[in-house]
């Protein structure tokens, strides 16, 4: 079984720095700081879509500039790594240790994803990784083909799981299942439109998830 996470707010608890970076961000540009609410909105996407989004009206050149000091201050302020959500990294090790093949998924970088990784202690932990500096942002499908051809399996293989309206959509598009997390960014309602097979409230919810919906596929 392939079980395909994303990264921020799904299994790390990284919402309150991602706010805090790009807002500061926005000042650091001499452009007006974004809300709490429109941020948290852009969280999932990759950077250079997500700046889009908040800064519409701006010139390349000034979305540029924001990124730089976005990364700038993120690099900066995650020399202390986020915590990974209550029952992460034990369901985690439980779900490897019976066979499952864990897969990231995220709209981090490669840089960000790699360093972050290996201020955890977990580089080569996962048996795939893809970021959005690499292929397509969320939620345009790419990543998800190009994972599923790497494993040479088909969509209904493997399972999403996410906490934004992004990684389930694009789920959604190539007829993977996914699952919600309602402890992240975006709302139930926003995860519900897109047929999960269920919104969790607590990520050690998903074992029963998958027991419920494949069975032996995840020996218990």
């Amino acid at each position: 079984m392939v079980v395909i996470f994303d990264w921020d707010g799904t299994l790390i608890d990284s919402a309150g720095k991602i706010v805090a970076c790009m807002q500061q961000a926005g000042r650091d540009a001499q452009l007006p700081a974004p809300s709490d609410d429109a941020v948290r909105n852009i969280i999932g996407l990759g950077l250079d879509v997500a700046i889009g989004r908040l800064y519409p009206a701006e010139s390349e050149q000034k979305r540029l500039e924001v990124r730089q000091h976005y990364s700038r201050n993120f690099i900066a302020a995650d020399q202390t790594p986020c915590s990974f959500f209550p029952g992460v990294q034990e369901l985690l090790n439980d779900l490897r240790a019976r066979g499952a093949r864990l897969v990231v998924a995220t709209g981090k970088s490669r840089k960000g994803l790699s360093r972050v990784l290996g201020n955890l202690d977990m580089a080569g932990y996962f048996a795939a990784t893809r970021c959005a500096d690499e292929t397509a942002s969320k939620p345009d499908p790419t990543m998800l083909h190009e994972l599923c051809e790497e494993f040479r399996i088909q969509p209904d293989e493997a399972v999403m799981v996410g906490d934004t309206e992004y990684d389930l959509e694009m789920a959604r598009r190539i007829g993977m299942p996914s699952v919600g997390v309602s402890y992240g960014v975006h709302a139930p309602e926003r995860l519900g439109k897109w047929q999960p097979l269920q919104i969790i409230d607590e990520f050690r919810e998903l074992d029963d998830v998958l027991a419920r919906h494949y069975g032996m596929a995840i020996p218990r």
